[in-house]
């Protein structure tokens, strides 16, 4: 895992790393600018011009040594340093006197609007005003300043943080001026804001660019957050042994489907057998019998009674369900919200102690009958996507107001809470989140979730922790997305296929 550190971490960071190494301030400052530097030149060619607006602080100090590389590599390069009254940082003034040595003639000191020059679309700006240190709000001149960059038309490269940007907390603020870049270069670890869809028109492609900072620092901090990768996964998916037979591999419950959605049920029984559960039963209704026995051979079928031709359009009781044959069930994908799902859903909670998953409609169940909420057997998972979420959790500020909700929502439930989206959340009873980056604009498609509630469903069948039956399901399932991607568009990308780039995936 890689913790997600705060603003106030991140200079922990940056001191124990001077402190430790050791090395001087100035040099650490220096290996940041020479990522930022290769970076560029690897995007821009020498004939780019290149427009570096500094603030006096440590962020204008990483702009100066990029001037300094980029002139002394040929490049066009103006320098405009925003007037203020505050002390310029030791780092800062350093840098200033190595660039002027150059011989460096394009530097400006600017204290006014009539001194803003006017861009042209095919020039690099790059913002080195403020950094991850900014604790409030711009105003004044430097907001000018802002706005006047974001109006430009050029590209525009944030070094450390779109300058107005909060690390760690939500920047839609009334007054408030942010950067609009096209791409931010960061520095080795993550920040909150990066992972929030807020900030996304501020921050563009962001970049991480590794600058030695101590690892084994940066390991140990304590943090709540933390950013899941690959061999994490891969040392949670345990080998099959070869005297093993189904048995061994659970035996899981996919209730779902409705009336014109027999297709989630499809997906999440298909996706549930790609997972390894040993056994799958689909608990459908009977309007959804013979595309499941055709479409999934490898799933059982149980569907209520025949009562009537409309009746049997939806799940209803009496249906021949026993909890004590399952080891794992999922419920939810194209169930609707008839009467006789919601009577369904509540006999299921009250029927079962172990963890389940509860996906779409049975999450709007919960969310119209809250009373049902206590009867969620502890570590259950639960995988909402926004708007799910708010109509069960209540209406978020912001993106970052909604991750304390979701939090809290875990901790109040006792249960693993998925909030679905470009990067997933996968929060904990005791608060912790988890935060998944694989995955694209592909899965922004009907039956992408129906396709992860049978993944979870089929590895907390075979025994699989619940916390761990969702990080490896969330992971493979955007890293299926982006192995789509190789060979089809982002748009042609169904959900049926992310079950075959997941099979892929598993070898």
């Amino acid at each position: 895992m890689i913790p997600v550190l705060s603003a106030k971490q991140i200079r922990e960071a940056n001191a124990f790393t001077i402190e430790h190494e050791p090395v001087a301030s100035i040099d650490l400052m220096e290996r940041a600018a020479s990522a930022c530097f290769r970076w560029l030149v690897s995007q821009f060619t020498v004939d780019r011009h290149f427009h570096i607006y500094v603030f006096n602080g440590n962020n204008g100090g990483d702009g100066l040594a990029i001037a300094r590389m980029l002139h002394l590599s040929g490049y066009s390069v103006h320098v405009y340093e925003v007037k203020n009254v505050r002390e310029p940082s030791a780092d800062f003034t350093e840098n200033k006197n190595r660039l002027l040595h150059t011989g460096f003639k394009n530097y400006a000191v600017i204290a006014g609007k009539s001194e803003l020059v006017l861009h042209h679309q095919n020039d690099i700006i790059i913002d080195a005003l403020f950094g991850t240190g900014l604790a409030g709000l711009i105003k004044g001149w430097v907001a000018d300043v802002i706005k006047h960059i974001n109006r430009s038309g050029s590209i525009i490269v944030s070094i450390d943080m779109p300058s107005g940007l909060l690390a760690d907390s939500s920047s839609l603020l009334k007054g408030y001026t942010v950067v609009k870049a096209n791409h931010t270069l960061s520095f080795q670890v993550v920040k909150m804001a990066f992972l929030m869809k807020e900030n996304s028109e501020f921050t563009g492609d962001v970049h991480l660019l590794p600058i030695g900072l101590n690892e084994n620092f940066i390991s140990a901090v304590k943090t709540q957050d933390s950013i899941i990768e690959t061999d994490d996964i891969k040392s949670l998916i345990r080998k099959r042994k070869s005297f093993s037979y189904k048995g061994d591999y659970g035996h899981a419950a996919i209730i779902a489907g409705s009336f014109g959605k027999a297709g989630a049920a499809v997906l999440a029984a298909k996706a549930c057998v790609t997972a390894g559960a040993g056994f799958t039963t689909a608990i459908i209704p009977r309007c959804a019998y013979s595309i499941m026995q055709v479409s999934v051979p490898e799933a059982m079928c149980i569907c209520p009674p025949f009562k009537s031709v409309s009746h049997d359009e939806y799940l209803h009781l009496p249906v021949d369900f026993n909890p004590e044959k399952f080891t794992a069930v999922g419920i939810g994908p194209g169930l609707g919200k008839n009467k006789s799902t919601a009577s369904l859903l509540k006999k299921i909670l009250s029927q079962i102690k172990k963890p389940m998953v509860l996906d779409a409609d049975a999450i709007n169940i919960l969310s119209e009958n809250k009373d049902l909420l206590n009867l969620i057997p502890p570590n259950s998972i639960l995988t909402p996507h926004v708007g799910e979420f708010e109509r069960l959790a209540g209406k978020a500020e912001n993106d970052f107001h909604r991750i304390d909700l979701v939090k809290k929502f875990a901790k109040d439930f006792q249960c693993i809470l998925v909030l679905k989206g470009r990067y997933t959340c996968i929060a904990t009873p005791d608060r912790k989140c988890y935060f998944n980056t694989t995955g694209n604009p592909s899965l922004a498609k009907g039956g992408s979730g129906d396709v992860l509630t049978g993944m979870i469903t089929g590895w907390l069948a075979q025994g699989y922790d619940p916390l761990h039956a969702a990080l490896i399901a969330v992971h493979l399932h955007g890293m299926a997305a982006e192995s789509a991607i190789k060979e089809k568009s982002e748009n042609a990308v169904t959900a049926s296929e992310l079950i075959h780039y997941y099979a892929s995936l598993l070898k």
